[in-house]
C-alpha cells in the first residue's frame, strides 16, 4: 500500500505545473488544481477520520505537500517559492480540504507565516529561513494569540526588550497551531514599554523565534472539538534571547506585518471552509441518491431537491466572493482588506451551516464517525472564530462603510 502511494505522488509531482511559472491562465490553473486534487485523493481523503480519531499530525504527509510546491504558493522563487498567486492558492487550499480540513488548514497557516517573511523580511532573512520552509522540511506557526488577547490583537502583552544586539522575548502564546513541531515561529511582542505614545498597536514588533531557542516551551496539547489532526499548544517564552537580526521590519511595524498576513489567511480558511463543504455536498448527493424512504430515494423528494439546490448556490455564491477578495488582494487594492474580511465572514458562515445541512439530510448516518460528515462539522465550526472572527469581519466591513477606520 505504502509503494503504491508513493507512485502516486511521484505521478502528482509529475503533472503538477512547474512552480517557477505563475499558474495565471484558465487552462493552467484548471491542471494545477487536477494535480492537487490528485495528491489530496491519494495522500489526504482516505487517512483523514482515522488521523482525526488519533490525533495525528502528519509531518510525512505535509513534507510530501512541500515536494508539490505547496509550502510557500504565493512566495517568490528566488528563494524557493512557487510564485503563485492568491487565485492560484485558494483554489489549491479548497482542493486540499477536500481531501482533509486539518491538513489543509495547516498549510495555509504555514504559507501565511511564509508569506509574511517573503514579504517583510530583508533579502538575507528571506534567504536565511524560507528556503527550507519551502520544502516544508521545516513548519512554521504564527503567533498572535494571547490568552488576554484575541480578537483585541492590539492588547498583546509579550514583551520584546532589546538587550544589546538581542532582544530578550517574555510571554505566553496562545492557539498556535503546530506548536511543539514547528521549527519556526513568528512572534508578535511589544516593544513600547511603558511609553504611552507606544501602547495599543503601535508599539508591536515581529520577530522570528527559532524552535530551538533557549527557554522557548510549549503547553499541553489542547484537546479540541475540530482540527484534531494538528496540534494546539500554548507557546511560552521565558526569557526567549534572539539576535535583533531577527526583528521581522522596523520596531513597531508589528500591528501592520500582522494583519498584512492575516488578509492571506483569511482566504486560506475561507477556501478551506468551500472545500470541506464540497466534499460534505458531494457525498450528500451521493447519500440521497441511494437511501430511500417511504419506498422513494431521498432524491426523488422536492423539499431534498431544493436543499441541495439552496446548498450548492451558496457555495458558489461564496467561492465567487472569495475569488473576488483574491484577485483584489492580488491586485494590491486598496479596499483588498474589506473584501477579505467579507469573503472570509460569507465563505465560513455558509461552509459550516452547509456541512450542518449535510449532516441532517444522511440522518443518524452523518453523526457517525465512518461517514466523514460530523468531522467536517467539527472542523469548520472553528473557521467562524480564527483568522478574526466573524464578529470582528462584520466590524472591518462596517467601519468600512461608515467611513471608519
Amino acid at each position: 500500500m505504502q509503494s503504491e502511494l508513493d507512485e502516486e505522488v511521484v505521478r502528482v509531482t509529475m503533472t503538477l505545473p512547474n512552480p517557477t511559472e505563475s499558474a495565471t491562465s484558465a487552462e493552467e490553473r484548471a491542471a494545477l488544481v487536477e494535480a492537487v486534487r490528485d495528491f489530496a485523493d491519494a495522500r489526504l481523503a482516505p487517512f483523514a477520520n482515522q488521523r482525526d480519531a488519533d490525533h495525528e499530525f502528519s509531518v510525512e504527509t505535509l513534507r510530501e505537500a512541500g515536494q508539490l510546491g505547496l509550502g510557500a504558493i504565493c512566495v517568490r522563487e528566488d528563494v524557493g517559492g512557487a510564485g503563485l498567486s492568491r487565485l492560484d492558492a485558494i483554489a489549491i487550499y479548497e482542493e486540499l480540504a477536500r481531501g482533509d480540513i486539518a491538513l489543509a488548514t495547516y498549510i495555509s497557516i504555514h504559507n501565511m507565516v511564509v508569506g509574511m517573511i517573503d514579504a517583510e523580511g530583508t533579502d538575507e532573512q528571506r534567504h536565511r529561513w524560507v528556503p527550507q520552509l519551502a520544502t516544508m522540511d521545516e513548519l512554521a506557526s504564527y503567533c498572535l494569540t494571547e490568552p488576554g488577547a484575541g480578537s483585541d490583537a492590539a492588547a498583546v502583552a509579550t514583551t520584546a526588550v532589546r538587550d544589546g544586539d538581542d532582544y530578550v522575548l517574555t510571554g505566553t502564546k496562545q492557539f498556535i497551531s503546530g506548536a511543539g513541531t514547528s521549527a519556526v515561529y513568528v512572534v508578535m511582542a511589544r516593544t513600547g514599554g511603558a511609553d504611552p505614545a507606544l501602547q495599543g498597536s503601535r508599539g508591536m514588533t515581529a520577530f522570528i523565534v527559532p524552535g530551538d531557542a533557549p527557554g522557548l516551551s510549549f503547553g499541553a496539547e489542547e484537546q479540541k472539538m475540530g482540527w484534531r489532526a494538528q496540534p494546539t499548544r500554548a507557546v511560552i517564552l521565558d526569557g526567549v534571547r534572539i539576535p535583533a537580526a531577527n526583528r521581522l521590519g522596523s520596531e513597531g511595524d508589528g500591528f501592520g506585518i500582522a494583519m498584512r498576513g492575516l488578509n492571506g489567511g483569511r482566504l486560506g480558511i475561507a477556501a478551506a471552509s468551500i472545500g470541506g463543504a464540497q466534499f460534505a455536498l458531494e457525498r450528500t448527493i451521493a447519500y440521497v441518491k441511494d437511501r430511500a424512504t417511504f419506498g422513494q430515494p431521498l432524491a426523488t423528494r422536492q423539499h431534498v431537491q431544493f436543499q441541495l439546490a439552496d446548498m450548492e448556490t451558496e457555495l458558489q455564491a461564496a467561492r465567487a466572493l472569495l475569488e473576488r477578495a483574491a484577485a483584489m488582494l492580488d491586485a494590491k487594492a486598496p479596499d483588498a482588506p474589506v473584501a477579505c474580511a467579507m469573503a472570509k465572514r460569507f465563505a465560513t458562515d455558509t461552509g459550516f451551516r452547509v456541512a450542518d445541512e449535510a449532516l441532517q439530510l444522511h440522518g443518524g448516518y452523518g453523526y457517525l464517525h465512518e461517514y466523514g460528515i460530523e468531522r467536517v462539522v467539527r472542523d469548520l465550526r472553528v473557521h467562524r472564530i480564527l483568522e478574526g472572527s466573524n464578529e470582528m469581519m462584520r466590524m472591518i466591513v462596517g467601519r468600512a462603510l461608515l467611513g471608519r477606520r
